[in-house]
């Protein structure tokens, strides 16, 4: 069987993994460079803490990957197990973070509800008073998106995989299985897998499918504390205004939010990719909101945008939405941590089997007509 997988970020390479495990032909056309879209912009995190069970499993089914990545695929990937840290201002968020934990523990996830108090052992300089309530996984942790997609690369061309680079596609039509139009020429193959990230629903609307998917930007900043945050300590969300952090290397920080009432749709191909510094000032604000790290000596070093790819309910689209197409996007923000498991969900709907281990029939298309939408709370 010939899958064509279209994209070349992480979700696309490792869904290339996993179909090659399996002894599928495939080759994998992305319009850039690999990892140049979204997964190259990404924050790294990698958590359980989500608000639906179909993201908890997907977490779980892919930890293991990265636990192991150095050690199967030859790259470290500086992953950093130092937990996540949700914080709640309100009792309703309180309320719903226990709700969230009760489920994420009945799935496996190592999760537990803290006071202030308790919160403030994983972050001394928590502003404990401001809070209610909140959550901590030491299951939780980052990695470097850069290593990742270096990883799976080497390892799926030295499984046969036909990688094309500056290859876009330009079209998509049924012809017995697939054929898709490239500026090589035309690739025929069994099976597509759409895995664009922001650029999915342009793709999808080629085969005549609409895909609810937005591309969002969002920003991140790298700072240089006023104190000094550990190098362990969590990746912080303070979910009531939207703002997180976490330590980066030598000393410095990462920041990062969406505070704004308007989120846009922007065109992917032509957003602006560098930080706004109003924005970057009033993330540092509320993250020394949080925690008293960051302050006025705070000095903003540089940073970035990218691009999230949001469905109405901040949950992927992953299903098989025509005969032998599928799709795999619109993670709103999840897409690089939710990767392996990604790839054996869809080479499972490729090739008819069962082996994933993961129910992923509530991240079908059609949920958005029957009305049957997922809620995912824990988004930042």
């Amino acid at each position: 069987m010939h899958v064509l997988i279209v994209g070349g970020g992480v979700v696309g390479l490792a869904c290339a993994h996993a179909l090659a495990d399996r002894g599928a032909e495939v080759t994998v056309c992305e319009a850039g460079t690999l990892g140049g879209g979204s997964t190259g912009r990404a924050a790294g995190g990698i958590r359980t803490q989500f608000s639906t069970r179909v993201n908890v499993e997907l977490s779980l089914a892919s930890v293991p990957v990265w636990e192991s990545f150095a050690d199967d695929f030859g790259v470290d990937i500086d992953y950093r197990r130092s937990g996540y840290l949700f914080l709640a201002r309100t009792e309703e968020t309180a309320a719903a973070f226990r709700e969230n934990v009760a489920m994420q523990t009945d799935a496996g996830a190592p999760s537990r509800v803290l006071s202030p108090e308790e919160a403030a052992e994983y972050l001394p300089e928590l502003r404990a008073e401001s809070f209610v309530a909140a959550t901590f996984s030491a299951a939780d942790g980052v990695a470097d998106p850069h290593s990742a997609v270096q990883g799976y690369s080497d390892a799926v061309r030295a499984a046969g995989v036909d990688v094309r680079t500056k290859t876009p596609v330009t079209d998509l039509a049924r012809v017995g299985g697939w054929r898709a139009e490239t500026p090589d020429g035309p690739i025929d193959a069994d099976a597509v897998v759409i895995a664009a990230g922001a650029w999915s629903g342009r793709v999808a609307a080629l085969a005549g499918v609409d895909l609810p998917l937005a591309p969002r930007r969002r920003q991140i900043a790298v700072v240089e504390p006023e104190g000094d945050l550990p190098a362990d300590a969590p990746l912080t969300i303070d979910l009531d205004t939207g703002a997180y952090f976490r330590p980066e290397r030598e000393g410095t920080a990462i920041v990062g939010g969406h505070f704004s009432a308007s989120d846009p749709d922007v065109d992917p191909d032509r957003f602006d990719e560098s930080m706004d510094i109003e924005w970057a000032v009033e993330a540092t604000e509320r993250a020394d909101d949080a925690a008293a790290y960051f302050g006025p000596e705070t000095r903003i070093r540089n940073g970035w945008a990218g691009l999230y790819a949001v469905t109405p309910d901040h949950h992927a689209v992953l299903d098989e939405v025509e005969p032998g197409l599928v799709v795999a996007a619109g993670f709103s923000g999840h897409g690089f941590q939710h990767a392996p498991a990604t790839g054996e969900a869809v080479a499972d709907l490729c090739l008819g089997e069962d082996a994933c281990g993961v129910d992923v029939s509530a991240l079908s298309l059609d949920r958005f007509e029957s009305g049957e939408t997922l809620r995912e709370r824990n988004v930042a």
